[in-house]
């Protein structure tokens, strides 16, 4: 709700900062706040994975050509003295030239084993032309697709040219020959990884762009023109997998200093640590680590690959922080490529990332291509030199006097960088830097602990931070720490996993390929488990057997359905949740898995599931149990006995009060209906026979064929608002989407809708919701019809299920989805109708199999298994045409019946499920405008071709996926609501302070007491009859309900701020109104004769109307038996007006909803759990007609039409509760008022105008008034003693406690002081003294005390 900013500057609220909001507010619980009220109950949408690698390469052979020519230097390089002379950490001149060049080339493939031991490594030393040729094809040949590397060193030889050419030997050394980079690129091919360690070697990388770039010209030309020359020749490879290294800018030449390897770029890309220890002992720095020399570095203990010794641990760092640096600066797709596709290529960027900062502190740029962003000043780099000086400072101490090593406290600083980062609680800031190093951190012992602790806090923060953890690769370490049998791992193993599968449930197959499950498995066997760890377990495992073949079958051998049936009792909610989804699921299409169920007798042990007090545990066994039966294997006589046991238990749901379990309850069903198809095509058949036979008084039949009927009785009809914003043509459509109203469109001869306009769509005649005679090519059932079917079968009383000519299981299931097909809430009634209409359709066409067959368009079905991966495949044409129908699949793609002119086609596209297009007749929402229609649809020859909605047997509620939504989202984060700081809070804070100060206002008025009532504050003409209206108890909001909408006005203003359509049926009106969470975001509860009960929030504000939540409150008020398109007026003739209705009381502080009106019952509801908690029989033969309550004493008064007055004490049994009844009326009793106080009375009032008052000890009332006679409407004000009478006789009277009349109102003010018309309805402000009354003549007016008092 928006908080009204002219109620903010009001003097009637200026608040003051002593006062504090009343703590009672606080204390109040909310009705339909939860999330399945205020979200769309749907999945997440899926998230790009791209952390996957989709292509892993490995570098399997490796060139190592050396053009050093020992002893002979190249003529355009002029060397200093001295000049840097190692070559692979060798002097070349300590020994012969042959052997020097030997050795060197022996040492380079040692350097680069260290990085891939399992390469091809082929030596090239001083080569000619044709040996580098021979050499790059052979390896090429043997590496197939695989990566080839390309390392040149050309230290020996002339700069590389701007030609692109590199340069090489001839045979007897006596000529250097160039080599072009274009033939190098045709030997090589590609993917390759090119490394140049000379000077200019820039100048290489542009060249090979240059001919790339031809060769892709040149690939174009021979694919569009197959004549061309180029195309004859061998096509060249395309070179775009190209990764290139090189040491230097195009015109730099390497460095020269004599304390440095020649071959500095190569020592930087094989032996990293070694070269970094020396460069830092060369900086100025290293002055402040005493005793350090070069010498000492290269005693340097331990081995590199070992993490426990210092040189291991050194490396272990450097990996570490490359990588981190890599992760922050490149951009995600080129780390994925570089860093994470290849092993090889990851070493040698990482070592790249160290040779850039080193050479550059020499003026040398070392060049790659991809191009990567400078990254030698990133702040990772010193703690890089921080974790070398802790290093080198122990050295000394350790070679000479053998002191044990201390580790480095690198790992554990950055963990705790990274918990800080995690604690400045900030939604849209840059990704903490140190997700890597937590990656690295899982592989040592001694930190994992606490790495995966916060590893699973920052999992926590929702699905962008998993989508993160899982690019940076942290997905084989969690996949590997699952065969660790350390149990304090397992919370945070669990938690962990249940987030990435929450995020990409794909991950279900390496699970099961690594036997992950049974790690998942043993944690939900194991009774010790908190029941949070437990239920995130059986969460991953229902992940992993959804849809997945192979999951069902090892978890099914892991014995998941015995340990899931242990904790169906469990007390924790979303454990019983999420086991029913599991069992569920392991069942789906797995034939022995249902097997393994019905021997542990599941499906009994779900039954008491279906009355648990949480809404999403109940939708979870109804799904199990839905999945149970829909399986599409052969069925025997057994499993048919459990089929129709299961389908009874179910049925026996139709009147739960949450739609989210009745839309489960439809899913479940249709999964029936799949099954049994042949079956319930006789019972629709038998069906379709008696309604035609039959006809039932309903207004459907009143309104001639293809008359326009009037939507109210008034003069003008007002725009209604739209709800959901669906659109405003609402006088003809309603709540429900209104693409429905496609049915009122006429097709003409060629099958495609007449135009679509407005006009078109508020004709209330409908075309479809005939059967028409049995000559018709089509049976599709309307909701019309549906209903009548309803009322035929004497439906009277649901619970026992009255069979029509033969007592079914089939017949009773037909009658269930009839019931559910008129439920007030659209969705379910959507689903439910597109059942019914799928087998109507069959059912109808397999009665007349010969008229298909002749028009040669044979009903095309999809594949026989109903689910084949729980999604419907369309099939264009590939299945097999089923005309028949034991085609055991409901589908969407049935071909319209030709007309009688033209050769059958399929439609153009077929829309699934859901889709609108006008070939998926897609019921209206609406129940209002259902008339008959023009009976002479189907004889003009135009087909009514548009007529049909299928379900597929892949119909599904999207709950599953959105009760995963939970484990996506922050479960460790304070809930905004709780955050005292939240604008959810303040707000909620600034709407009880104005609560306190309405009570407080208001209390001072009524304490002084009201004289006169009669000032006319508000008068407006409302759109419809008044019926019921209802101040909003602290804003200044009013609620008028007419026959079925309702008006919203702000009565200090004057003006109207909503109107919207109930959606209820025609032939039913709304008879109460309540605000529920009045004092926080209110909700309005509106309920209508037919026992349908509906909450809508978003009204009155600039949003959109939206309907919460919906159920049957009473489901024995039978519509048939209450008088048809009455007026509001009410005659003092009870009877021929039908019954009291519908009557409700509220009470905020249990949540409990008491419903009562023309039944035997007084049923009360609990909203928490949506769902009837007690029926108490009133005893009486005649309807209720008020309630009140109270819920201190737990009492319950009810007025009857007989005149009495009944109470009942609800914590008694049903024959004991009522304790007490009052005959002293002789009418009807308008209203019967519990006042709240501990020593309340009851005033209760009767249409001959005779007040009592009552005690509830005492057997007789104390005190009776007279007002007057012909009384219409009453209502009693809480605070203020006052009771206000609306008469038929076109007047008002107000009266104080003592029975004087306060105020007699006749006429309205202005309007030349028209008389007011009959009363239909009054009602007082619960605080202030306000009255508000509605007439007949449309008019609602408000009345309050005089001027001053106010």
């Amino acid at each position: 709700m928006k908080m009204d900013s002219d109620l903010l500057h009001s003097p009637a609220v200026g608040l003051t900062e002593e006062e504090e909001a009343d703590m009672n507010d606080w204390k109040l619980p909310l009705a339909f706040m939860k999330k399945r009220h205020s979200e769309k109950i749907e999945g997440s949408k899926a998230l790009a994975q791209s952390w996957r690698m989709k292509d892993r390469m490995k570098t399997v052979s490796v060139a190592l050509v050396l053009c050093l020519n020992v002893g002979v230097d190249p003529p355009d390089v002029v060397k200093t003295s001295p000049c840097a002379r190692l070559e692979c950490w060798i002097d070349p001149l300590s020994m012969s030239p042959q052997k020097a060049l030997e050795t060197i080339g022996a040492n380079l493939q040692k350097q680069y084993e260290n990085w891939q031991p399992r390469a091809r490594y082929k030596q090239s030393l001083d080569p000619t032309v044709d040996e580098v040729k021979k050499l790059c094809t052979s390896l090429r040949r043997n590496a197939k697709e695989e990566r080839v590397l390309f390392h040149y060193n050309g230290h020996g030889v002339p700069r590389p040219t701007v030609n692109g050419e590199i340069w090489v030997f001839n045979k007897n050394y006596t000529q250097y020959i160039p080599l072009s980079i274009y033939d190098l690129q045709t030997w090589m091919g590609s993917p390759s990884i090119f490394v140049y360690d000379c000077s200019n070697a820039g100048i290489i990388v542009k060249s090979f762009k240059q001919f790339a770039l031809q060769r892709e010209q040149e690939l174009e030309v021979a694919a569009i023109n197959p004549s061309h020359p180029l195309a004859q020749m061998p096509l060249p490879p395309s070179m775009k997998n190209c990764i290139q290294l090189a040491a230097c800018e195009a015109s730099e030449l390497l460095p020269m200093n004599p304390d440095l390897p020649a071959d500095l770029f190569t020592s930087c890309l094989t032996t990293p640590i070694k070269i970094a220890l020396r460069w830092f002992c060369m900086q100025k720095s290293a002055k402040l680590v005493p005793g350090v020399t070069l010498d000492l570095i290269e005693k340097i203990p331990g081995r590199l690959n070992d993490r426990r010794t210092p040189l291991g641990e050194l490396n272990w760092i450097f990996t570490a922080i490359t990588d981190t640096i890599a992760w922050n600066v490149l951009p995600r797709d080129l780390f994925q490529k570089l860093f994470r596709q290849d092993l090889l290529v990851a070493s040698l960027f990482r070592n790249f990332l160290l040779a850039e900062r080193i050479m550059r502190s020499y003026n040398c740029t070392p060049v790659s291509s991809p191009r990567l962003p400078p990254t030698y000043m990133h702040a990772m780099w010193q703690a890089w030199d921080l974790a070398v000086d802790i290093c080198l400072s122990q050295l000394p101490t350790i070679i000479e006097e053998g002191t044990a090593f201390r580790h480095s406290p690198f790992f554990a600083e950055q963990l705790t960088a990274f918990q800080v980062w995690l604690t400045m609680g900030v939604e849209n800031r840059n990704p903490p830097e140190q997700l890597p190093i937590v990656l690295q951190v899982l592989l040592s012992q001694v930190h994992r602990l606490r790495a995966l602790d916060l590893l699973g806090r920052f999992l926590d923060l929702g699905p962008w931070a998993v989508s993160l953890a899982l690019s940076v690769g942290i997905f084989p370490y969690v996949l590997k720490l699952l065969q660790s049998s350390a149990r304090e791992l397992r919370p945070l193993l669990v938690f962990i996993w249940a987030k990435i599968l929450a995020v990409d449930s794909s991950c279900q197959a390496d699970l099961v390929k690594d036997n992950g499950h049974k790690y998942f498995l043993s944690v939900l066997a194991d009774s010790y488990m908190p029941a949070e760890h437990r239920t995130m377990a059986v969460f991953i495992l229902a992940v992993i057997v959804n849809s997945y073949n192979t999951g069902q079958e090892a978890c099914l051998q892991g014995n998941l359905i015995a340990n899931c049936l242990e904790q169906l009792s469990d007390p924790h909610p979303l454990l019983r949740q999420w086991v029913a989804i599991c069992l569920g699921r392991i069942w789906q299409n797995f034939e022995p898995a249902r097997w393994c169920g019905v021997r542990d007798s599941a499906h009994e042990k779900l039954y008491t599931l279906l009355s648990d007090p949480i809404p999403e545990v109940r939708c979870a066994a109804v799904f199990a149990l839905g999945t149970f039966v829909g399986n599409s294997a052969e069925r025997t006589d057994h499993s048919t006995t459990i089929d129709h046991n299961v389908a009874m238990m179910l049925a026996q749901l139709i009147n739960d009060g949450s739609p989210v379990v009745r839309k489960e309850l439809v899913v479940a069903l249709s999964h029936l209906v799949v099954q049994y198809e042949s079956n319930f095509c006789t019972v629709a058949l038998q069906f379709i026979e008696e309604e035609k036979n039959y006809t039932v008084p309903s207004p459907a039949n009143t309104a001639e064929p293809g008359s326009l009927t009037p939507v109210r009785d008034s003069p003008a009809i007002p725009r209604l608002r739209s709800v959901n914003s669906y659109t405003n043509i609402r006088a003809a459509t309603t709540a429900r989407n209104l693409n429905k109203s496609l049915q009122n469109l006429n097709l003409n001869e060629e099958g495609v809708p007449a135009a679509f306009s407005p006009g078109n769509l508020s004709t209330s005649s409908s075309t479809s919701s005939t059967l028409g005679s049995p000559d018709n090519d089509e049976y599709i059932l309307s909701f019309e019809t549906i209903d009548k079917m309803r009322r035929v079968s004497s439906y009277s009383s649901l619970n026992s299920l009255i069979g029509v000519s033969f007592n079914s299981v089939y017949t009773q299931i037909w009658r269930v989805l009839l019931h559910l097909a008129a439920d007030p809430f659209p969705e379910v009634s959507d689903l439910a109708m597109k059942v019914l209409n799928s087998i109507a359709y069959k059912a109808t066409m397999n009665a007349r199999p010969q008229r298909i067959l002749d028009s040669g368009s044979l009903t095309q079905s999809a594949p026989a298994s109903p689910t084949s991966k729980g999604t419907h495949i369309h099939q264009a044409g590939g299945s097999p045409p089923m005309p028949s129908a034991s085609s055991s699949s409901l589908t969407n793609e049935v071909p319209k019946p030709p007309a009688r002119e033209q050769t059958a086609t399929r439609p153009p596209y077929t829309p699934t499920l859901g889709g609108q297009a006008p070939h998926s007749h897609q019921f209206p929402r609406t129940r209002k405008m259902f008339d008959k229609g023009p009976e002479q649809a189907g004889e003009d020859g135009d087909e009514p071709g548009g007529h049909r909605n299928y379900i597929s047997a892949a119909l599904q509620t999207g709950l599953c996926d959105w009760s995963a939504k939970y484990f996506a989202q922050p479960v460790m984060k304070i809930p905004e609501e709780h955050d005292l700081e939240s604008q959810v809070r303040m707000e909620r804070q600034w709407r009880f302070l104005r609560n306190t100060r309405v009570r407080r206002q208001s209390r001072g008025i009524t304490q002084r007491g009201v004289s006169r009532l009669d000032d006319q504050i508000f008068i407006n003409r409302n759109p419809g009859v008044p019926s019921v209206v209802k101040f909003h108890p602290f804003n200044t909001c009013i609620a008028v309900a007419d026959k079925d909408s309702i008006c919203f006005w702000d009565w200090e203003k004057g003006e109207r701020l909503d109107y919207f359509y109930n959606g209820n049926p025609r032939y039913t009106r709304i008879t109460a109104m309540e605000y529920l969470n009045g004092h926080d975001c209110s909700l309005l509860l509106t309920a209508t004769d037919d026992g349908a009960l509906r909450i809508w929030k978003n009204f009155a504000d600039q949003k959109n109307p939206e309907m919460v939540t919906a159920w049957q409150g009473l489901s024995d008020m039978l519509p048939t038996t209450r008088g048809l398109a009455r007026r509001v007026s009410i005659y003092l003739d009870r009877s021929k007006q039908g019954g009291a209705g519908m009557v409700v009381d509220w009470e905020q502080e249990t949540g409990l909803l008491m419903t009562s009106g023309d039944v035997r019952v007084v049923r009360i509801w609990d909203t928490d759990r949506e769902m009837k908690v007690q029926d108490i029989p009133t005893g009486a033969d005649s309807c209720v007609t008020s309630l009140s309550c109270d819920s201190q004493r737990s009492l319950i008064v009810a007025g009857l039409g007989d005149g009495s007055v009944r109470v009942f004490d609800r914590r008694m049994g049903p024959n004991e509760c009522r304790v007490m009844t009052y005959r002293e009326h002789g009418a009807w009793v308008v209203k019967a008022h519990l006042q709240k106080e501990t020593d309340g009375h009851i005033i209760s009032v009767s249409v001959n105008g005779d007040v009592r008052f009552f005690e509830p000890r005492s057997p007789d009332s104390i005190n009776v008034l007279q007002t007057v006679k012909g009384l219409t409407a009453l209502d009693i004000h809480p605070q203020a003693n006052l009771f206000a009478c609306g008469s038929m006789n076109q007047f008002i009277a107000v009266y104080n406690a003592n029975g004087d009349v306060i105020s007699n109102i006749k006429y309205y003010d202005g309007f030349m002081g028209q008389r007011i018309g009959a009363i239909s309805c009054l009602a007082f402000h619960p605080h202030w003294p306000h009255l508000a009354v509605g007439s007949n003549d449309y008019y609602m007016s408000i009345y309050s005390a005089e001027k001053r008092l106010r």
